[in-house]
């Protein structure tokens, strides 16, 4: 028999339209081109499983090919589409489906067994233009700054550990199970923020994203002990409703980290060491907070995040546990939004049921439609399975924004020369395929958190490497994150070395002007926070993007390698300049040389 050739590319809209996620109600139009006249179908596999086999209309084409179409009506078809080819020619049938490494764009043939393409289907939702378009500054307070005119800590806790200095290297003080035996603290405050708020303006940023700041025993405070008061290390409801207001006159807006999957062991809900006045649930199955947490031997064994005990998992859809937090009138996420908060990220968004995040995201809305909701989720939300379920995160009423971790890992890799440009620009373009275009446009950005090693640790401390990485930061679609302290050139590997304190008055100059300037360069260009990317490929280690907006654009040149590159086979025709250095380049005059480790921004001229 002759061989069966398929040519099918699901980023090309030649064969797919509309190019990536489609809003429901819309038709998609999928074609493939065979070299045979055979009978092609559609395996299309829905969200809940269930499959349905089109046959494909054929089409005979000039160059002796043949075409076959198909058109998909998404009005019953919210959420994560997968479909393949089925190819029958005679006796025989083979499959046509995604690449084996599930990234999209062009395919390949299986004889069983194919890798599905995918299509997230979605309501349409609109991400506040404050957010999209802003920078984020993450803060770890204890760590940020102490803002007492004394510089004394706040409150000191009960067996803590208190460094001597601001400048100490951070620690843990651990029994022989690993176990946290006195928590450690520097004293950074809601204070200390205020008083910093003039600087974060300079740098460019207009939101802070807190790591939590509720009272808890621990530094960190993913062990809530009480969402209804601000810890008192790091100061008061009312200093907290300050500092929201203090910011969003300078133009910044404030957004709570919110541990909804867990409380700590040392709160009042669950009271294990008869810390507070509450009959808590370890103490009493009378407890109103019994049925919030789940017991396996009571009261001795129960339930915790990743089994640590000190933090004792929620049955989040809890009719008590939900009224409290979100429901009622004065819940929780009313309370610090009236406040001030203008939005939440949800700390593992992966242990939370979909039906809260719905329910969250309603009754956040309600309160304030302008407000915004992050999910951490550290892989491709779109496709994203945990405990077995797949995921609704981006189907319209879930998430806003999405931790981009996978980005993060793609900048490094391709910075570092661990994969080359065609392989970034692949795994980019899947994220771009795969997300509704305003959740992309809204992602949050990160090379750093405190879930990660100091970016300019992973780059083994080489400022040329870690230039790259921001200027792709910047200048891709989403919502650019800086961590605190990454300006300013701290390193430090896991955790606690990534969580030093910031380095106030021994900053390093050089990464700081680097960051103002680049930064700088993405909040004038309505091209970088709002245009269409495209991605081009030339060389193994030279990077491309072209990012479109009402007719204007931008383009970006990365050489990641030491060599010299030049760049005279590139497509592109005119007078450009160079946003960051002010350099005029002549693509039709002269053949332009790229530095070992450089890069352009380029506006045209004419």
């Amino acid at each position: 028999m002759d061989k069966i050739e398929v040519i099918y590319n699901s980023q090309d809209k030649s064969f797919k339209k509309p190019f990536g996620a489609v809003e429901i109600g819309k038709f998609i139009k999928i074609s493939i081109v065979v070299n045979k006249d055979i009978l092609v179908a559609l395996e299309l596999i829905n969200f809940n499983d269930k499959s349905d086999l089109l046959e494909m209309k054929k089409e005979y084409l000039n160059d002796g090919n043949y075409k076959y179409s198909i058109e998909v009506d998404t009005s019953n078809k919210i959420g994560l589409l997968r479909y393949y080819f089925i190819l029958i020619d005679g006796y025989r049938r083979i499959y046509y489906g995604n690449n084996d490494e599930k990234l999209g764009g062009v395919g390949q043939v299986y004889n069983n067994d194919p890798v599905p393409y995918e299509v997230v289907v979605y309501e349409k939702t609109e991400t506040p233009n404050w957010y999209k378009e802003g920078i984020i500054y993450q803060i770890f307070v204890d760590r940020f700054c102490n803002g007492n005119e004394d510089n004394k800590i706040n409150a000191p806790k009960k067996n803590s550990f208190l460094y001597a200095t601001w400048d100490d290297d951070p620690m843990y003080i651990k029994d022989n199970m690993g176990r946290i035996l006195r928590w450690d603290f520097y004293g950074g405050n809601l204070k200390g923020i205020i008083k910093k708020l003039d600087y974060i303006k300079s740098l460019g940023a207009n939101i802070i994203y807190l790591t939590p700041i509720f009272k808890s025993s621990s530094c960190h405070k993913y062990d809530v002990g009480d969402y209804e008061i601000i810890d008192e290390m790091f100061g008061t409801n009312e200093e907290f409703s300050k500092l929201c207001n203090i910011a969003r006159s300078k133009g910044i807006r404030i957004i709570l980290d919110g541990v909804f999957s867990n409380t700590g062991s040392d709160s009042k809900y669950f009271n294990k060491y008869g810390n507070y006045d509450e009959v808590g649930a370890y103490q009493s199955p009378n407890s109103e907070f019994y049925k919030w947490y789940r017991f396996i031997n009571y009261p001795y064994q129960y339930e915790s995040w990743w089994g640590i005990d000190n933090r004792p998992n929620v049955n989040e859809l809890e009719d008590s546990y939900l009224d409290y937090m979100v429901n009622k009138k004065g819940s929780i996420i009313e309370k610090w939004m009236k406040l001030g908060a203008s939005g939440w990220r949800l700390n593992v968004a992966d242990e939370l049921p979909d039906k809260f995040i719905e329910i969250f995201k309603k009754r956040m809305k309600e309160i304030d439609s302008d407000s915004v909701l992050i999910g951490e989720v550290w892989d491709d939300a779109s496709n994203k399975i945990s405990y077995s379920k797949r995921r609704k995160y981006l189907f319209g009423k879930e998430l806003d924004s999405v931790t981009n971790y996978p980005l993060r890992e793609y900048l490094i890799n391709f910075v570092k020369g661990y994969i080359d440009s065609e392989k970034f620009k692949k795994r980019v373009m899947s994220l771009y395929e795969n997300y509704p275009r305003e959740i992309f446009n809204s992602n949050m950005n990160i090379i750093g958190t405190h879930d990660t090693e100091r970016i300019l640790t992973v780059l083994d401390g080489k400022f040329h490497l870690l230039k790259l990485i921001l200027v792709l930061q910047m200048t891709l679609p989403g919502v650019p994150t800086i961590y605190y302290g990454d300006e300013a050139g701290l390193k430090g590997g896991k955790d606690p070395e990534n969580r030093k304190s910031y380095p106030w008055n021994n900053e390093n100059k050089e990464i700081m002007r680097f960051y103002l300037k680049i930064i700088n360069l993405r909040n004038n260009e309505e091209v970088l926070k709002k245009g269409n990317l495209k991605m081009f490929h030339m060389d193994q280690n030279i990077c491309i993007l072209k990012r479109t907006y009402e007719g204007k654009n931008i383009i970006i040149i990365i050489n990641n390698s030491p060599l010299h590159k030049n760049l005279n086979k590139l497509e592109f025709e005119g007078v450009y300049k160079d946003l960051f250095s002010n350099k005029i380049i002549d693509f039709d005059k002269n053949d332009i040389n790229l530095l070992p480790y450089d890069f352009f921004i380029l506006s045209k001229l004419r």
